[in-house]
C-alpha cells in the first residue's frame, strides 16, 4: 500500500505525539533529516525522548528542538558541539543518558533485529555499567545492554523505491540504517523516489519494519511517498517484537 504526501508536515501528521520515544539518524550534521526535524518542531509535540548520536548544533538540526524545549531526554554519545545541550543538562533541565557510540549503534541494530539485549565489554568498570547486569564469559566481564526500539524513527537517505528499499550516499549513511531498522514506524526523507526494481540490489538497505518513505527534493517541490509493508509482514514483525 503506497501513500504520497506533499510535504514533511503531512507525512508526520497523526504519527508523532507528546512523550514518544523517537530516534533520529545522522552524525553531526551529516545525513540528518532536516525537513522532518523542522516539521517535528512545527508540530509542537513535547516531552520527547530522542535517541541520536548527538543533538545537532545550536539552532540547527535537533538543536532547534532543544531551543523550543520539546525534548525531555536525550540518549546520545556526543554533546560537544551544542552549547545549549550542555547548558540544559548542567542546569538540570534536560535528562541525558550517555551511551558509548558503538554501543548506541548496536542497541539500535539489535532493536531492529528483534534482539532484546546483548553483552559488551564497553563500559565495564565505569558509570556506564552502574545498575546493569554483568556476566563472565571466557574469563572476561561483560555488561548487558538493552536494545532500543523507538516508536518513530526519522532518517535521511538518497534514494528510495516504492517497496521501501533505501540507498544512502557515502558518509551520510552513518547511523541512518540502524535507526531505520529499529523504528516501529520509520519516516525517511529522501532526495528521489524510484520504481521498485530500479535500484541495484547489491546496493540496497532493506527496511524490514513498518515504515514510511518521505521525499523532499532539493527544490522543495518534490513528491513524498510513504511505503508500508503488506499487512501480513507488518503483523508478523509486530508479533515478533
Amino acid at each position: 500500500m503506497n501513500k504520497v504526501y506533499p510535504d514533511a508536515a503531512s507525512a508526520l501528521a497523526g504519527i508523532v505525539k507528546d512523550g514518544q520515544l523517537l530516534a533520529v539518524g545522522g552524525f553531526g550534521l551529516c545525513g540528518i533529516p532536516e525537513a522532518l526535524i523542522d516539521a517535528l518542531q512545527a508540530s509542537g509535540v513535547k516531552d520527547l525522548t530522542v535517541i541520536s548520536n548527538n543533538a545537532g548544533v545550536d539552532g540547527f538540526g535537533l538543536g532547534k528542538l532543544l531551543n523550543t524545549r520539546q525534548i525531555k531526554k536525550m540518549i546520545s554519545s556526543y554533546v560537544g558541539e551544542n552549547k545549549e545541550f550542555e547548558r540544559q543538562y548542567l542546569a538540570g533541565e534536560l535528562e541525558l543518558e550517555f551511551t558509548p557510540q558503538g554501543t548506541l549503534a548496536e542497541k539500535l541494530r539489535a532493536g531492529g533485529a528483534g534482539i532484546p539485549a546483548f553483552f559488551t565489554k564497553t563500559g565495564v568498570g565505569t558509570i556506564v555499567a552502574d545498575g546493569k547486569e554483568t556476566r563472565e564469559f571466557d574469563g572476561h566481564t561483560y555488561v548487558m545492554e538493552r536494545s532500543l526500539v523507538p516508536e518513530v524513527s526519522l532518517v535521511k537517505a538518497a534514494v528510495a523505491d516504492k517497496a521501501g528499499n533505501l540507498q544512502f550516499r557515502r558518509t551520510a549513511r552513518n547511523f541512518n540504517p540502524n535507526v531505520a531498522m529499529a523504528g516501529r514506524i520509520t519516516v525517511v526523507e529522501v532526495e528521489e523516489i524510484v520504481e521498485t526494481g530500479a535500484i541495484d540490489p547489491a546496493s540496497l538497505d532493506k527496511l524490514k519494519s513498518p515504515h514510511e518513505v518521505f521525499s523532499e527534493r532539493a527544490s522543495g517541490k518534490g513528491n513524498a511517498a510513504v511505503v508500508v509493508p503488506e499487512l501480513e509482514t507488518a503483523e508478523k514483525l509486530k508479533a515478533e517484537r
